[in-house]
């Protein structure tokens, strides 16, 4: 098993892709805006953008596909698409009501930074009744720069009252780890639709398949 380079003093949660099962929705959605637009996309390209406000997305796109994209029809079929995908609700990924449980007994504080806005975060989260056991919420205009920038991570971690150095960040996306990473966490990715790269492992000091082995990681730096 990794290791940690210090205990942990609190931990920073991503939220899409990471607490929720919403990644899936949201690449399904961006190809079938693809398709319907005879843009031909692949996969590949969410991937890179995943995890991303949409001014990076849509520069990202411009550079890959042309200045002349037809980004506002493409985001419009997108969101459409991603409507009836969530119409019935997203599901909480496996193991986030165990980890935390396990930063109940640690005694962990614990905050969520996500480029979602406070609204996506409530209607996601809300239903799970679990936003109460998050000291503070990061969302979109809570920070100056959206990641790939560190400042998500900074404030977060300012909030806590933590050196960024003292937390552990849990991300599934490459701008996600690049944030936390470059913040000075210690960054744990747990891949989602986007898989881990080299590149990842260079700036993650674990790779986990899920959130039970996040919880078993934190667990082993506490005996």
């Amino acid at each position: 098993m990794a290791a940690l380079l210090r205990r942990p003093k609190a931990v920073i949660f991503d939220m899409d892709g990471l607490l929720i099962e919403s990644e899936k929705h949201y690449r399904d959605s961006f190809l079938a805006a693809s398709d319907e637009g005879g843009h031909g996309m692949a996969v590949e390209v969410y991937q890179r953008v995943c995890g991303s406000p949409w001014d990076v997305i849509t520069k990202t796109i411009r550079t890959e596909y042309g200045q002349d994209f037809p980004m506002d029809t493409f985001r419009d079929a997108w969101l459409r698409h991603l409507a009836i995908s969530m119409a019935d609700g997203v599901a909480l990924k496996d193991g986030v009501l165990d980890i935390l449980d396990l930063l109940d007994d640690l005694g962990l504080p614990r905050a969520i930074a996500t480029s979602s806005g406070h609204e996506s975060v409530n209607r996601h989260l809300g239903p799970f009744d679990v936003l109460r056991r998050f000291d503070h919420i990061l969302a979109r205009g809570d920070y100056a720069e959206p990641k790939p920038s560190p400042l998500p991570y900074l404030t977060a971690a300012k909030r806590l009252g933590i050196d960024p150095r003292d937390c552990v960040a849990l991300e599934d996306s490459y701008h996600g780890v690049q944030s936390a990473w470059s913040a000075g966490t210690q960054t744990i990715m747990v891949p989602d639709v986007a898989p881990a790269t080299d590149t990842m492992r260079e700036k993650c000091v674990a790779i986990c398949d899920n959130l039970f082995d996040v919880a078993a990681l934190l667990k082993s730096t506490q005996s």
